[in-house]
Parts: structure tokens; sequence; C-alpha cells
């Protein structure tokens, strides 16, 4: 799973005993020789819709990581593009390497993404895999920060993956994930919050809707379609309503 540049065991294992903030300071000189950084293909699949139902000016990627997807607002946005994470070794990674010149001006802010110090300053805040990273409970919170700092208007998009069935594999592989962080956390402090199945997408549709989102739903075709016809990846478009 790991390329000879990634960590190596005992350094997750360090990881994983960290709090999510340190976990990933620690993470960070590693973190795009793993399997965790989004896979170039969903972010060309995002920038594509993003293009379509664009124009945008100013873009947020909110947890942004180590910059994967500052690389798609900067392709779809014409005047910036603001990476925002609480880790500060992630930010200085992504710092390092930042997206190639188009013209729109690219910053970086350290804050949590449950306390967003922005006004409403953004016509597009994107996220690429970081919803593991937050409980139900903050969900909330989090639609209502996400809308706070969009302009009446404006696009909240997150790409989700249709959830393995429970005859795979993969379903008992992230079952056990989730399993076995639920004993770590009630055993272990500081907690190190990453759940792959903690927040369902009927739930997070009906907070964006209660936040104030028009809520569109796009397929992204080049992942395919399920045995029912159902598309592998979608991207969710939230627009904030006036």
């Amino acid at each position: 799973m790991f390329s000879p540049e990634g960590p190596t065991l005992r350094e997750l294992a360090v990881q994983a005993l960290s709090s999510v903030e340190r976990g990933y300071d620690l993470l960070a000189p590693t973190f795009d020789h793993t399997p965790f950084r989004t896979p170039a293909p969903v972010l060309a699949a995002v920038g594509s819709v993003l293009e379509r139902i664009g124009p945008f000016d100013d873009g947020l990627d909110l947890c942004c990581g180590t910059g994967a997807g500052l690389d798609v607002l900067a392709r779809v946005c014409r005047q910036t593009a603001t990476g925002v994470d609480f880790s500060a070794g992630m930010l200085d990674v992504a710092r390092r390497q930042p997206p190639e010149p188009t013209g729109c001006r690219v910053s970086w802010v350290r804050a949590d993404a449950r306390a967003l110090p922005f006004t409403p300053a953004f016509d597009l805040v994107v996220s690429f895999g970081a919803l593991g990273h937050f409980l139900p409970a903050e969900l909330p919170a989090l639609a209502d920060g996400i809308h706070a700092v969009l302009r009446p208007g404006g696009v909240f998009a997150l790409p989700v993956l249709a959830p393995p069935g429970p005859g795979s594999a993969a379903f008992w592989t992230l079952l056990g994930f989730d399993a076995a962080m639920r004993v770590r956390n009630a055993v272990w402090r500081p907690p190190f919050v990453m759940y792959y199945r903690a927040i369902r997408f009927g739930a997070l549709l009906r907070e964006l809707r209660r936040a104030g989102f028009r809520v569109e739903l796009y397929a992204l075709p080049e992942f395919g379609r399920r045995a029912d016809g159902s598309p592998r990846a979608r991207l969710i478009a939230a627009r904030r309503l006036p």
C-alpha cells in the first residue's frame, strides 16, 4: 500500500497514538506517498464538474492537507485559492509545493475547520477526504460554518464514494478499521478521530439542507456504476441559498 518513500509501520503507530493534529504533523513529510492522499483521477473528475457549474472567483480548500485540492481550486477559480488546515506540518508541505501558476493567487491559513476565521468571502468551498475526521455530533456546526464563509449562491463541493456492499472485502475492512478506532479511543488519550462509516450520506444531506443549502448531486462517470445502476462516485454540490 505504501511506496518506499512512505511512512514505516512504526511511524504510523506513533501517529495513530497521537492527537489528530499531532499525528498529521508527524505524517506530513511522507503523506503524499500514502493511499490517504486524494487520487489524481478524483481531483480531475471534480474539477471537470466544477468547471461546468462555475464560474468561481474565490475558493477555499477545507482541511487542505498537503494541498492536493488547491490544484483544483487554482484551475477553477479566477482570483484566489486558500487552503485551511489545523496541522502546521501539512501546511508546511503544501507551501513547498504550490499549484502550477494560473493567475490565481494562492495562500494558506492555519485554523480549525469547526471554527473558520473568515467572513463570507468565498464562492466555492471544496473538501477532499476529510469528512471522517468529524463526529456526527459535529456535523451541524460544520455545515453552519461552511455556510457562513460562502457568499450567497456559493457552492460547497464534496466528492463521495458509494459504500461497499456487505458481501465485499472492503465493507469488512472499513468496518474493522472503525471498530479498532473506537476501541483505541476508548482506552487511549488524546483521541484520534478518523472513521470511515460514522457520518452517513443521508445525514450529511439533511444537515446541509437544514443549514440553508440547495443540494445537487452529480455523478462522476469516470468511476463507473454499481450493479444496481447507481454511480460509484458522486459530487455533492450544495449551493448557499440567498
